[in-house]
């Protein structure tokens, strides 16, 4: 039996233990849930860079008690010169995923943890930054151990890597590191003291800006220090859900938030009572259908936006819909996949404070371009931008389509959860599968978060789009899914291609419960 991590004191869960620990000392200092995670965030950044960094983007939810949960929108727009015209003129029928032209929006997750400090200020004591970023900075200098995940990621991308400006130098200076090779990352460290010298501003206002956008333009890249310049995090209101089990929130757009909310909220209608077998699976995928239909057409930056995404969450929409669904056969499939790689991590503090919070680079080493003297490696969020016309059709100081959501829910019996996971595709399905588990089912939420999970759609780089579920489902299910008409593809047990979840979840009477993927390197540090 698999049980969850539970303690008194706060708690941070993260995809690699170096993160997770980063954020618990925060804690032990006497810093609150938010800190902790800025702490968290600096530190994954460096010890799990194929995933995520500071040249991406981040989402924020933050839950504190007696308030309504608040969100954070911390992912940048694209440049002033990213223009069709622009792409059109270098030979591109489609935006490219890797190298200076895939490096065409803003990072925003320094920009958020400006922000989410900012709005922490009101819970009083507020621990200076060179504190809050001291682990991250150690490790790039002093070097970590280099993870299975890297070690693969690094070796089947090499190709389309090895030759993007500052990459092989940061990353792999004398060939394809193996795993356990100690990665120390000298200019990052110095990014990083920089931002605690100066202040979070630096990156987008400063110094760091000027070595920034020098850089990115040297490499080829459109964007320039005036878009650094303009870009501010901002605090929105999160999108909702109700359900028989309390109320969830999620980011709304341009994240696919949405689509999170809509598959739970379409599987509360479902009448299923019993986890982990067909009914089980077959509802959570075919209520995802429903909801990656909306998400294809509409989602994109809501100032673009002709609909209100949270029109789709209402009571009537939501039944609608369900009407939809077949509880014994598979809808066609399937619509267009949305692909990204990305962390997870959840924090919570002795006064009750949840924080769910999520950071990307979107592919593997992002756009692979690392801006001289910085250590920096840029996204490549705006490579889900199309030339054609479209909800996600690129013009210049518009927002992507992201994948990222975090998730953050308040139940009746009085608990506070945040749960997520990487996973591009799969990030809204991986939520779905752990929130049924463990709040609609009881499972436990180490259970719930271990268990053998799904994906209907592509990530990690697969371009299929058919229903693959990991070998640990029982064969008797599997069956049952393709009699229904699945396209189902059995995948090895606890593979990377069905994300790094995690949750961390405060209970009434003060115990923090937390669970952490064994598909990662992370574990739940607790006080």
């Amino acid at each position: 039996m698999l049980y969850s991590k539970t303690c008194l004191g706060g708690m941070v869960t993260a995809p690699h233990h170096l993160a997770a620990q980063a954020g618990a000392q925060i804690l032990r200092e006497g810093g609150n849930a938010v800190e902790a995670m800025v702490a968290a965030a600096a530190a994954i950044a460096v010890v799990y860079p194929h995933m995520n960094g500071i040249g991406g983007d981040g989402f924020w939810l933050i839950s504190e008690p007696g308030r309504e949960p608040v969100a954070i929108r911390a992912c940048g727009p694209s440049a002033a010169l990213a223009t069709k015209a622009f792409y059109a003129g270098h030979g591109y029928s489609a935006v490219p995923t890797r190298g200076a032209h895939a490096a065409l929006t803003v990072a925003g997750a320094v920009g958020g943890w400006s922000a989410a400090l900012d709005y922490a200020q009101r819970f009083g004591r507020a621990l200076p930054l060179p504190v809050l970023l001291a682990d991250a900075i150690r490790h790039a200098q002093a070097g970590v151990p280099i993870t299975r995940s890297q070690h693969e990621l690094t070796r089947d991308k090499w190709s389309e890597l090895k030759d993007q400006p500052g990459f092989a130098a940061t990353y792999a200076a004398t060939g394809i590191p193996a795993q356990g090779a100690v990665l120390k990352q000298p200019a990052l460290a110095a990014s990083l003291s920089r931002l605690a010298e100066a202040g979070l501003d630096d990156f987008y206002r400063g110094d760091l800006a000027a070595t920034l956008a020098a850089g990115l333009e040297a490499a080829g890249s459109p964007v320039r220090r005036a878009d650094l310049e303009a870009f501010h995090a901002q605090i929105v209101q999160p999108l909702m859900v109700q359900l028989r089990s309390g109320r969830v929130y999620n980011l709304p757009p341009p994240t696919q938030g949405v689509s999170a909310l809509m598959i739970i909220g379409l599987f509360d209608r479902l009448g299923i009572t019993e986890a982990d077998g067909f009914a089980h699976i077959h509802g959570l995928v075919e209520a995802t259908k429903r909801a990656f239909i909306l998400r294809n057409k509409h989602v994109t930056d809501p100032a673009h936006m002709s609909v209100d995404a949270a029109h789709w969450l209402l009571a009537d929409a939501l039944d609608q819909e369900a009407r939809q669904i077949h509880l014994q056969q598979a809808a066609p499939w399937p619509h267009p996949a949305k692909p990204g790689d990305t962390i997870w991590m959840g924090a919570a503090d002795a006064q009750g404070r949840v924080v769910s919070y999520i950071q990307s680079i979107f592919w593997e080493f992002g756009s692979g371009v690392v801006p001289a003297d910085t250590g920096i490696v840029w996204q490549n969020r705006g490579a889900s931008f199309t030339l054609d016309d479209g909800a996600n059709q690129l013009q210049p100081g518009k927002l992507p389509f992201h994948t990222l959501n975090p998730s953050l829910a308040r139940l009746e019996d009085g608990r506070t959860l945040a749960y997520g996971t990487m996973g591009g595709e799969g990030q809204p399905q991986t939520q779905a599968a752990v929130f049924t588990r463990h709040v609609l089912f009881g499972q436990n939420l180490q259970a719930a978060v271990s268990a053998p999970r799904w994906l209907l759609g592509r990530t990690w780089g697969d371009v299929s789009t058919n229903l693959k579920v990991e070998g640990r489902v029982p064969a008797a299910t599997i069956d049952a899914l393709r009699q229904a008409g699945h396209e189902v593809q059995v995948v090895e047990e606890y593979t990377d291609m069905m994300g790094h979840a995690g949750a961390v979840c405060v209970h009434p009477d003060g115990v923090i419960e937390g669970a952490t993927d064994p598909r990662a390197d992370g574990v739940c540090a607790g006080l």
